[in-house]
């Protein structure tokens, strides 16, 4: 763990956490010297997650129910303090069939991902704000700029939340100079987890200004010329 740095001492909820990039994210801030709380639904990838990096505390929670997401900050707040980052994490992939193919079902998966990020946001962007180095970050999809027919509606889905996540930011610029929201833009995460991990754990060593607000193309690193 690292003795000292700018995520030492600093509180960092990871909703979403039981995926492959959530266990890589929450492993590169636990070693950064954060003290990470890993947010799901199921209790059985939460226990593998803790086994898998310790350290980790995890709770559960349906964050896409306003009320739950309350009582879990409530919580949080009363046994661990204000929050200094949230690294929301929770989406999928679903689609296909060209746009008469894109379902009511299919947007409604889509829906409840971008209810978690409002929810979590509106609850602790009061936190974010009060804390002298607040961070958020998002992973969202290259579709956004170049949205496909068939994949309409995880486009419009990862278009909102690019949105809400840029307004956010500009509510920290009148309000907290100090905190920064950012966007991290793949095409597929898969292979880029650890990356990933090493990008957000990097917001907190950054001028906040210089990523407030930006959307941060992840993509893989090219490989180096042999000496």
């Amino acid at each position: 763990m690292t003795a000292n740095g700018p995520l030492v001492g600093r509180l960092v909820l990871v909703a979403g956490a039981t995926s492959a990039s959530g266990e890589a994210v929450a492993r590169a801030l636990t070693a950064a010297g954060a003290a990470v709380i890993a947010v799901g639904t199921r209790a059985d990838a939460l226990e593998a997650l803790r086994a898998s990096v310790p350290g980790v505390t995890t709770r559960t929670c349906d964050l896409s129910d306003r009320d739950a997401v309350a009582a879990l900050a409530a919580q949080i707040r009363q046994e661990s303090g204000r929050v200094d980052g949230l690294v929301h994490l929770v989406g999928g992939w679903r689609g296909g069939g060209g746009l008469a193919g894109q379902s009511d079902e299919d947007w409604d998966f889509f829906d409840r991902a971008f209810r978690t990020l409002r929810n979590t946001t509106r609850e602790f962007f009061d936190d974010l704000v009060a804390s002298p180095a607040g961070r958020l970050a998002i992973v969202s999809s290259t579709a956004v700029a170049s949205p496909p027919a068939g994949g309409a509606n995880y486009a419009a889905a990862k278009a909102a939340a690019d949105a809400w996540v840029r307004a956010i930011a500009q509510g920290f610029r009148k309000s907290a100079p100090q905190a920064a929201a950012a966007i991290f833009v793949v095409q597929t995460l898969a292979g880029l987890e650890a990356r990933l991990g090493d990008e957000v754990v990097r917001l907190w060593d950054t001028e906040p200004a210089a990523v407030n607000g930006a959307r941060i193309p992840l993509e893989p690193s090219e490989p180096r010329m042999k000496q």
